[in-house]
């Protein structure tokens, strides 16, 4: 496996223990900082160990998970998502599995935006592809899928040159303050963090219906 070298960290899909911790992002979320104030003095090299602590965090809360709970469908009074891929699927509940291919998704969108704007380019448009949730029907897929989206997002971090273009902004609409190529990197790691109370929500409930069917 070819492995590339960021701050003296190497970029591989083996986990590590940082000095670092996942940032806080609830200043974020209760609009007391933006991402741009949280990004303020890190490097790429962070950007890096906080991927991999994402990641290790993530797959330590899917751990547990089982085949059956990957697909399982959990209750969810509160489901309303306006991008779905068709109107049938904007009021339907989460599993397991979409969950873990939405966030990694956004991640990796996050990971190419920010590395066209360290090249010292704008982000023209999308750059997304998620992998269809319905496609993730089991515990070794979750596994894979963030192992494969933490390696891809080394790989663009690994991309950035040695001196990034951090005056070059991305505005996502005109009611967010605009990031540099770090606080768009930044915004994916948040929006995995905002993700993870989910997880552990939707597992909990199909852990307890296997259970109950077990009985």
């Amino acid at each position: 496996m070819r492995s590339s070298l960021i701050d003296g960290t190497e970029l591989t899909g083996a986990r590590w223990a940082f000095e670092l911790d996942v940032i806080d992002f609830e200043p974020y979320r209760r609009r007391e900082k933006t991402l741009q104030e949280l990004a303020e003095g890190l490097a790429v090299g962070d950007l890096a160990r906080l991927t991999n602590e994402m990641c290790d965090r993530q797959l330590e809360l899917v751990r547990p998970a089982e085949d059956p709970d990957v697909t399982f469908v959990p209750e969810d009074s509160e489901a309303d998502d306006p991008f779905a891929a068709s109107a049938d699927e904007e009021h339907i509940a989460w599993t397991l599995g979409h969950v873990v291919v939405h966030a990694t998704a956004s991640s990796e969108e996050a990971a190419a935006h920010a590395l066209t704007l360290a090249r010292g380019l704008e982000v023209q448009g999308r750059s997304r592809h998620e992998v269809p949730w319905r496609q993730a029907t089991t515990a070794r897929f979750l596994r894979s899928r963030i192992d494969e989206s933490r390696r891809m997002r080394l790989a663009m971090l690994a991309a950035w040159p040695d001196e990034p273009h951090l005056d070059v902004l991305y505005q996502s609409n005109p009611k967010r303050p605009p990031v540099n190529a770090v606080g768009r990197f930044l915004g994916g790691l948040a929006h995995d963090d905002s993700h993870l109370p989910q997880i552990t929500k939707v597992l909990t409930q199909a852990q307890a219906a296997r259970a109950r069917a077990q009985v």
